[in-house]
């Protein structure tokens, strides 16, 4: 009888950093304090996160919650009831009581949680540093003085009849101005959304019309890439459009410029801060109403790109402990770090710039394009203000690189001990450019995938494990993230073995879990999001893969946008990495789509290229690319057709989407939201429904220049 063949594991792929001393960690100390509280002999980042998913699960949110730190009133007689399916979104701490606000702005007594204390948040303590386009306009604002200019803002807010569960809204940039009214309003029970200034106002008025805010905070005027832009007309527009939600009071005008402020004739319903804070006591204590854990106090929103967005409502407890949990032990968050994550207010990262303070670490709001007038300049910023914690993106390290930068021989780095990626697939080839060229190999690369739908990541980084090239460390404590087959429709899903691509899911409750979204009174719009798909499991709508070897998490795209060409499932990441790997110079974006038209058999890729100036597309490149795609990949990734753009769609904060480019060339017309950048780059696709007449039409085109160019030549001769 033959012995079965058995396939071994691919190898590892290269090991790129480790921490210097895994036992000097939080997360390490906190898995002794478990093996001692409970009995276990955990060593390994792998077994703490197994007991924090097993069965004994909440046993990792009750010892969390132990060491947490968080300023509560009140008891609860079990973290969560697990028999409750997670799509009925079980109640976790049901007893306890606390606010968001008071716990960015104090710490707990060290003698009782529900007493707090400025330990690590003492009065003359820089808080928050404020960062204008270019490294200009530097201000520094105290913890002291931040707490003074917070209650005297929730004093406004009362003297106006602003109360618990009243929602209030910024279209601003991140700044002291908007972090302030951020805190003053869930310090009083409110919920705070924000919209980024550069998002368009039908954008915004999708967004404002659902949630039915009592204010509006907008800045005067808005500065980015060098340009300076009034928002005065978008005021306008935004009072008129908020005419029929009876809820709405007005604007509050912010003013982008220190000691200028704006001449709001002719606005209605509008007035300056100034004013606003008029209407308050400036000597009145700072109070915090707490509420129960699962209230919510922050509305955020799907990418909304083919229709309305989603407004995603999240509770206080849940997001206060899922920081804790990611910011004390996966990222090792203290009162000596300086963090500075860039973003706009209108995307989740804006919570993750601001979440550290709970740590008592100082956050830099930066506001501006990262690329004025140099990608160094951003940089700079980096040493003058001494970062340990800088957040930015693919694209960022991609400038970088393309631009022959390399900070470590251009900046004092010694300060800074992390950067973090998101929002995109960090390609294999920017870690290693990350570490053999740009960055000191002492720095850790926490490439990390999650979104709003959690306020946090499934794939994160770890300090007990090393970063391999490629993809995240691993998965977020206390998550039971699982990959289910992706060719399951409906119905019960199934695991798939590591190394097997599918569906990232989650098949139990955690806590920071959005309680509803705003205007479902059905949960209709809640439970398609996540769980039509398989019963009681929530569907993430990432791609994933997880390494047999080094269990790391490989994000390959968003599940929407999967490629599927006769059988073979892939990501667009796959052809992205060859494009950024070598076509850089040539080759400015790309987006990769599937097309199934109803009258085709199978699924056909179609490469949209972005050229860089005084590169040609043509023929040879085309070629190039198919042939580099087939050897780096498989001949079955091959694109089918590959074309030039002018244009690729994307975000107001520059994520490329390539689901409406999907829609559009299999035959559907859409209709964009205002989350879109550059929505009228779609129209672009749609001749491609009909892909074969545009073959067709390039080739006679082709055709004409070859028979133009060969009478050229004959006249010569």
């Amino acid at each position: 009888m033959a012995a079965a063949i058995v396939q071994a594991p691919p190898p590892p792929p290269r090991r790129l950093w480790q921490h210097r001393d895994a036992t000097s960690t939080e997360m390490w100390r906190f898995l002794r304090g478990v093996n001692e509280r409970r009995g276990l002999d955990m060593r390994t980042f792998r077994d703490l996160y197994d007991w924090s998913v097993g069965e004994k699960r909440t046993e990792f949110w009750e010892d969390l919650w132990g060491t947490s730190g968080l300023v509560y009133e009140g008891s609860f007689e079990k973290v969560v009831d697990t028999s409750i399916p997670m799509d009925k979104v079980p109640h976790w701490f049901y007893g306890t009581r606390l606010n968001f606000a008071e716990n960015i702005l104090y710490s707990a007594s060290p003698t009782s949680p529900s007493s707090r204390s400025t330990l690590h948040k003492e009065d003359g303590k820089i808080a928050l540093t404020e960062i204008r386009e270019g490294n200009t306009e530097i201000r520094h604002q105290t913890w002291g003085a931040v707490r003074a200019r917070v209650a005297h803002l929730a004093s406004s807010f009362r003297a106006q009849g602003v109360t618990k569960g009243d929602r209030v809204a910024v279209v601003s940039s991140t700044s002291f101005d908007t972090f302030i009214c951020f805190m003053a309003i869930t310090s009083l029970g409110g919920l705070f959304s924000s919209s980024s200034t550069d998002m368009g106002t039908k954008g915004i008025l999708e967004r404002l019309v659902q949630i039915k805010p009592k204010y509006v905070f907008v800045d005067d005027w808005a500065v980015y890439n060098g340009k300076r832009t009034d928002l005065r007309p978008k005021i306008k527009e935004i009072v008129a459009g908020m005419k029929r939600v009876s809820e709405f009071r007005g604007v509050v005008v912010q003013p982008r410029f220190v000691g200028k402020t704006s001449p709001l004739e002719g606005l209605e319903k509008t007035v300056s801060l100034e004013e606003f804070l008029e209407r308050g006591d400036k000597s009145e204590a700072l109070v915090f109403e707490r509420v129960a854990f699962r209230d919510p106090f922050l509305i955020v929103y799907s990418s909304g790109t083919t229709g309305v967005p989603k407004c995603i409502v999240h509770s206080v407890g849940g997001v206060l402990i899922n920081v804790v949990k990611e910011g004390k032990l996966h990222r090792e968050l203290g009162p000596d770090n300086v963090v500075l994550q860039y973003t706009t207010t209108g995307w989740i990262m804006y919570l993750v710039s601001i979440q550290c303070l709970l740590h008592g670490s100082r956050s830099i709001l930066y506001d501006g394009s990262p690329f004025i007038p140099s990608p160094t300049t951003f940089l700079s910023i980096v040493a003058e203000q001494h970062v340990t914690d800088l957040g930015t993106s693919p694209r960022y390290l991609h400038e970088l690189e393309k631009n022959s930068i390399i900070p470590r021989q251009l900046f004092d780095l010694s300060a800074l001990r992390a950067v973090l990626t998101t929002g995109m697939v960090l390609s294999s080839s920017q870690f290693e450019w990350f570490y053999d060229v740009a960055f000191p190999p002492t720095v850790h690369l926490r490439n990390i995938a999650g979104g709003t739908d959690l306020a946090g990541a499934f794939g994160i980084e770890n300090p007990l494990t090393p970063v391999y090239v490629g993809g995240c460390q691993g998965p977020a404590l206390g998550t039971k993230m699982e990959v289910y087959d992706s060719t399951i429709l409906s119905g019960p899903g199934r695991a798939v073995p590591d190394g097997e691509a599918g569906e990232l899911v989650a098949t139990a409750s955690f806590p920071n879990q959005p309680v509803f979204f705003w205007g479902d009174s059905t949960g209709e719009k809640y439970q398609n999001a996540y769980y039509m798909r398989f019963p009681n499991v929530w569907t993430h709508g990432d791609f994933i893969r997880v390494h047999p070897t080094t269990r790391q998490v490989v994000f390959l795209g968003r599940a929407d946008g999967v490629l599927n060409p006769s059988g073979v499932r892939f990501g667009s990441s796959d052809i992205y990495t060859v494009l950024e790997s070598h076509f850089p110079e040539e080759v400015a974006d790309s987006v990769c789509v599937g097309q199934r038209r109803d009258e085709d058999a199978d699924e056909s890729v179609l490469l949209f290229l972005k050229m860089n100036s005084g590169h040609a597309f043509d023929a040879a490149l085309v070629q190039r690319v198919k042939a580099k795609i087939g050897q780096e990949r498989s001949k079955r990734h091959v694109p089918r057709y590959v074309f030039q753009t002018w244009d690729i769609p994307t975000t107001v904060n520059l994520k490329k989407v390539e689901l409406p480019v999907k829609q559009i060339v299999s035959g559907s017309i859409i209709k964009p939201s205002g989350t879109l950048a550059n929505p009228e780059s779609l129209d672009f696709y749609y001749q491609f429904a009909k892909v074969e007449e545009v073959v067709e039409r390039l080739n006679r085109e082709k055709k004409k220049e070859e028979e133009v160019e060969e009478r050229g030549l004959k006249s010569k001769l």
